[in-house]
């Protein structure tokens, strides 16, 4: 498998077993250079195992995977320098302040730092980035739990990694945290062409995000496309509801924003109570799981009476 230039992450039939179950069978998907791409599936689909192989902490049971052009299971150390990681959860050092354990983890990534991307970042403009600046000095045992948590993306960034993964980023976080985490996000993917592969149950977050989703089911994508394309291939409509001549009107179509435009040319200043609604990403994914099962369930009938098979 030898991937392209602008190709950050290549899956190919990426297959995964513990025991008797198949977690992964056979997955496929690509990331590209600078995408931001969130990872969707139910608890227990492979989300985590598909990310930790990805990683190079876990060996898969068949298929092939190349991250920035190298096989993540035998990648070297520079390799290591151009990835960041921000797990679920890690113990630390807690009696450390926190500027110093962020310094103590950039120090790795200096002797990899090149003309085109310095490494790490200071440690107090880092912290600021993520809104840490006035916990600087406080020992990390005493921070909160959503402090903690940008904490950890902190660390997973210290090294300005070319490929970032994030499994569960925003947990704990309260709404001021989840809106600084994603202009974070988007200011590492457009200003420093930083490609982000990252999990999340928040689909409001994902749509926010991506530039991508995928959706892992049963083992295997199941849909990858932007929110739009994925609601198109569901539903394939927008719902529009008006009032007109004292009447209450609703109607679907599958171009919202012309249907408008010839709404207001026909009836004009009579149209009242617009209303127009989109199918949104929590339908979508509700849906597409729902068809996979489905698909799942009838692949797994097995005729009652061997005479049934020819």
């Amino acid at each position: 498998m030898v991937a392209g230039p602008d190709v950050a992450i290549e899956v190919s039939g990426l297959r995964m077993r513990y025991g008797t179950k198949e977690v992964l069978d056979g997955v496929d998907f690509a990331v590209h250079r600078g995408e931001v791409v969130v990872l969707l599936g139910p608890n227990g689909a492979g989300k985590t195992t598909t990310i930790e192989i990805l990683e190079g902490f876990r060996l898969p049971s068949g298929g092939g995977v190349r991250v920035l052009g190298e096989d993540p299971a035998q990648a070297g150390e520079a390799w290591r320098a151009e990835v960041g990681v921000v797990l679920q959860s890690w113990r630390d050092h807690g009696r450390w302040t926190v500027r110093e354990l962020v310094g103590h983890y950039g120090e790795y990534y200096r002797p990899y730092a090149t003309a085109e991307r310095a490494r790490p970042y200071p440690p107090d403009e880092l912290l600021d980035r993520v809104g840490l600046a006035p916990q600087a000095d406080q020992q990390v045992k005493k921070l909160s739990g959503g402090q903690r948590r940008r904490l950890d993306v902190a660390i997973g960034i210290v090294g300005r990694p070319r490929l970032l993964f994030l499994d569960e980023p925003t947990a704990g976080f309260d709404p001021v945290a989840r809106r600084d985490f994603h202009d974070l996000i988007h200011r590492l993917s457009d200003l420093e062409d930083t490609t982000i592969l990252l999990t999340t149950h928040d689909l409001a977050e994902a749509e926010r995000l991506a530039d991508r989703i995928l959706i892992l089911d049963g083992g295997r994508i199941v849909a990858d496309g932007s929110a739009e394309q994925l609601a198109r291939q569901v539903a394939g409509h927008t719902e529009v509801r008006w009032t007109s001549g004292g009447q209450r009107h609703v109607h679907a179509t599958e171009d919202g924003a012309a249907f408008v435009r010839e709404l207001f040319a026909r009836f004009g200043e009579d149209v009242s109570e617009l209303e127009v609604t989109r199918t949104t990403l929590e339908d979508t994914y509700l849906a597409m799981v729902a068809r996979s099962d489905a698909r799942r369930r009838e692949d797994e009938v097995v005729p009652s009476h061997p005479e049934a098979v020819r």
